[in-house]
Order: C-alpha cells, then sequence, then structure tokens
C-alpha cells in the first residue's frame, strides 16, 4: 500500500509528547512490511537544516496555498527517517512555522494546520503520487479527511484514498473560533448545530477528523472503551460511539533498538534477562551522577514525565509527606506546571540525600534513569498509551502505575497474579485515583523489593514482555484494508 501519514511533530525533529515517537517509528515499521511510506510534518526552526541532512525540493519549487483569503508559499524540502528508507516531507512556509515553538497560543494557530493540511494535499498532487491510505493524527490534521472529499473533490486523482485518523491523546483537540471553516474554505453548513466541526459555537478540528474520517483508532484497547465515556471522553464521547464500528484501538510499540538495556549506547553498563550485573552498576553510577548516596538495598523511584495534572502530580503533591517518610530514594527528570517543578525542586533542596530533580528535557539521563532505578512511578489521571512504562520493563526497571488507558493493557499487578494463582505478575497498579491507593501500591512495591528472588521474577517477567513496533505495525496494516473497503462502500 502507499501511506501517506501527517503529523504535527516526528521524533527526532521535533517531539512534545508521544505522537512524536509514534510518527518517528510506525513509518518505518510499515516499510519494512512493504508498505510505500511518505511522512509529512512542518518545518520548524526549532531544528537545523544540515543536522539532518534536510534537501530543498527544486521540483516541487514554490507552491501557492491559499488560507483565509491570502495565498501563501510553501516550499518543500526532504529526508530519510535516520536509518530507513522512508522519505519525509517537511512542510515550509515561515510565516506559520518559523517561531521556535511546535505549538503556540497564537490567534492564528487554525491557520498553521490549515495551510499544513492543504499543503500536503498540494504537494501529493504535484508528486503525482496518490496514497492508498492518508493517516492523519490528532487535532493538526483533523481537517484533511474534510478537505479531501469536498475541497479536493475535483481531482480525481484521491477518489479511491481512505483516510485513517489516530488519536493520541483527546483532552487536545484544536478548539477555534467559528470562522476557522471560512479561512479553510470549508462549507459552512457545516458549522451549523451538529454539524461537521461545530462545538459549542466554536470549531473543533479533533471532532471534524472523528466525523469525517473512514476509520479512528487510538493508542490502547483500555482508552477507546474510556474515550467513548463522559469521564475521559472531554466532550467527544458521543460523536466516537457514533462511529463505533469503525472505531479501533492499536496498543503503541517501542523501539528496541534504542530502548535496550542489552544494546543502549547511552548507559555506561549494559545487561540482560541473562546477566543483570550491570543494572545495579549502573544504580550506583547513576547514584553518583545525581549525588545521592548509593545503597543497594534501599530502591530508586524514577520519575520521567511532564509535570502536569494528567500524570497524576496532584497526588504526588497532595501525599508528599507521606511519600517522603518511605525508605526511598527519588529521581525526577521532567517540566511542566510551575507549581510542580517548585514542589520537586524544593524537595530536592530540603532532602539533598533523598530527591533529585532535573527540570527540563535530557535524553541521556532518561535512559540512565530506566537503566539505574529499581522502580518507575507512573500514576496518571488517565494515560492513553504510555511509553516510559515500556521502556521500564524492558529495563527491569519495575513499573508502579495506575490502572487506566494503556498502563491497563501493559502491566500486570504483582498480586493480583498470586491471587490468580500465577506468578506472571510485572509491576504494581490501583484502580481509584487517590494519593492513599497510589501509596499503598508504591508500599506494595517495597515491600517486594525486600525479596531479592520475588524481585527477580517480577524483574523478569517484565524483560520478557514484546511491545515492538513490529507487532502494531501489522495491526495496521489491517487498519488500513478497513479503511480501504469503508471508502470503497463494501
Amino acid at each position: 500500500m502507499k501511506i501517506a501519514f501527517a503529523a504535527g511533530e516526528v521524533f527526532p525533529y521535533a517531539k512534545t509528547g508521544g505522537l512524536g515517537d509514534v510518527a518517528g517509528a510506525l513509518p518505518v515499521e510499515l516499510s519494512k512490511r512493504g508498505h510505500e511510506v511518505k511522512v509529512f510534518m512542518p518545518k520548524y526552526n526549532t531544528f537545523g537544516e544540515t543536522e539532518f541532512g534536510l534537501r530543498y525540493n527544486w521540483d516541487l519549487g514554490e507552491i501557492p496555498v491559499r488560507v483565509d483569503g491570502q495565498i501563501r508559499p510553501v516550499h518543500v524540502h526532504t529526508a530519510t527517517l535516520p536509518g530507513s528508507k522512508v522519505e519525509i516531507y517537511f512542510v515550509d512556509c515561515p510565516h506559520y512555522f518559523h517561531r521556535f515553538r511546535v505549538y503556540t497560543n497564537d490567534p492564528d494557530e487554525d491557520e498553521r494546520f490549515i495551510l499544513f493540511s492543504k499543503g500536503i494535499i498540494e504537494i501529493l498532487q504535484r508528486l503525482k503520487w496518490t496514497p492508498d491510505i492518508i493517516h492523519c493524527n490528532d487535532w493538526q490534521t483533523g481537517l484533511i479527511p474534510v478537505l479531501l472529499k469536498e475541497n479536493y473533490a475535483w481531482d480525481k486523482m484521491f477518489d479511491k484514498t481512505a483516510t485513517v485518523l489516530s488519536i493520541h491523546n483527546v483532552a487536545y483537540q484544536g478548539i477555534f473560533p467559528k470562522n476557522a471553516f471560512a479561512k479553510a474554505e470549508i462549507k459552512q453548513e457545516h458549522f451549523m448545530p451538529g454539524g461537521l466541526g461545530e462545538f459549542f459555537g466554536n470549531i473543533n478540528f479533533l471532532k471534524t477528523g472523528i466525523l469525517a474520517s473512514d476509520v479512528i483508532n487510538t493508542v490502547s484497547e483500555t482508552y477507546k472503551l474510556e474515550l467513548k465515556t463522559p469521564e475521559f471522553g472531554c466532550g467527544l464521547e458521543q460523536f466516537l460511539v457514533s462511529r463505533e464500528n469503525d472505531f479501533y484501538g492499536i496498543l503503541n510499540g517501542i523501539d528496541y533498538d534504542v530502548w535496550n538495556p542489552k544494546t543502549d549506547r547511552l548507559i555506561p553498563h549494559n545487561y540482560s534477562p541473562a546477566g543483570m550485573g550491570g543494572k545495579i552498576k549502573n544504580k550506583k553510577y547513576l547514584a553518583g551522577r545525581l549525588n545521592l548516596p548509593f545503597d543497594e538495598n534501599v530502591p530508586l523511584i524514577g520519575i520521567i514525565s511532564r509535570l502536569v495534572d494528567q500524570k497524576g502530580f496532584d497526588l504526588a503533591a497532595y501525599g508528599i509527606n507521606q511519600l517522603m517518610e518511605l525508605n526511598a530514594q527519588w529521581v525526577i527528570l521532567g517540566s511542566g506546571d510551575e507549581k510542580y517543578e517548585s514542589l520537586f525542586y524544593d524537595l530536592a533542596k530540603k532532602y539533598p540525600s533523598k530527591v533529585s530533580t532535573y527540570l527540563g528535557y535530557n535524553n541521556e539521563l532518561s535512559h540512565l534513569i530506566e537503566a539505574g532505578a529499581d522502580i518507575f512511578l507512573m500514576p496518571s489521571r488517565f494515560e492513553p498509551c504510555g511509553l516510559n512504562q515500556l521502556y521500564s520493563l524492558k529495563y527491569g526497571t519495575v513499573p508502579v502505575v495506575r490502572k487506566t488507558g494503556g498502563l491497563a493493557d501493559t502491566i500486570l499487578d504483582w498480586n493480583e497474579s498470586l491471587a490468580a494463582g500465577s506468578e506472571t505478575g510485572t509491576g504494581f497498579s490501583f484502580n481509584e485515583y487517590s494519593s492513599m491507593n497510589m501509596a499503598d501500591a508504591l508500599k506494595r512495591a517495597l515491600d517486594a523489593f525486600k525479596n531479592k528472588s520475588v524481585w527477580n521474577k517480577i524483574q523478569k517477567n517484565g524483560m520478557k514482555q514484546n511491545f515492538s513496533w513490529g507487532r502494531s505495525a501489522e495491526k495496521y496494516s489491517d487498519l488500513y484494508k478497513k479503511a480501504l473497503l469503508k471508502r470503497s462502500g463494501k
């Protein structure tokens, strides 16, 4: 199949969350399975052209794209995704994308991604490359399905092209004033109450994509179920219920070429389930790097996250005194809301032998934490898929998670597995969203840590799990076939 993969961010060029990882890895796996894949993203000025070998596409030249009645010149740069033959096309419009940020709160944020969506279609036309599938991701590309079916319906090259929309986090919907459709030259009838994009007097790009795409998916089976409820659907649950027959859940994968303690070049001591000696050495190295006293019998709890409410840090803040009483050390890597940054910064100053905090992004340190920590805490209020718990499993770093979304799909509670008569658990989890329940799960993990044979069993159970992108890519291949059948009316 020919697949055009459209995303507002693609790792390693731009990343603000899990979408960037997916967009950088899934197309490569699809290509390995014989699909012809082209990736499209905006050309931000947050990365350098020479850094990633971008080339200006002279054949395409300047492309005029009309947004809000004005013609904006678009140019195209190309490269190949690292370690693959997958071409990536960068939609270059300095007026919209040279802002040193991936996403903004600027008044013309809607225009930025109207141009991006139209630009992709215009590029495909000039390439004379007809995709079987246009795979859209999140609100930034939510207008592509309706643009394709209406604005560009005159071009017969797209007659059989099907659209797939992946929802990576429904909390981000792309809600804009009612004139957004006029800026995109989309029929105003779609703004009327009950229309394609109307949402409480505004325009909702994600809702538009949900109703206009041939099929929809999200990034875990449990999150798919959650999205159809008022608690998790963020106002879009009724529209997802209406598309139930075309709505699927496919768990994200991870790249074991990057996240593998046996081959990881960013950690000082490699290890595997057959030889775990390197893990304790990494813990000692990490403790020295963080100026924490090393004690192999004191568990080190790692956190790598955006420091926001969604990730459960209101639970941590509420129960922080209780957490500091636990016989454990903590390392926190992340950034986000000022209140949580201040909380963890102050904790590191107050408990210098117990807490280390790094505010910001550090790829090397994230690998060191996965390799050196004993426990990984991920108490999310909601979590569409989650990736760090998957990394942790591979590194023998036992996850403690809230049982929601992808966390529920990937982590089997050790005590629950014992109650069921097996020893197959891979971590510890809690259901009710409360500080007390989070602390209880942590205490169960700390108790298990004291029993080395039990702990080693939990670690190796996790390290044996397979959440490779290869498995996910096979399911996406099947999803594309369903989209094509839907498009053909069968």
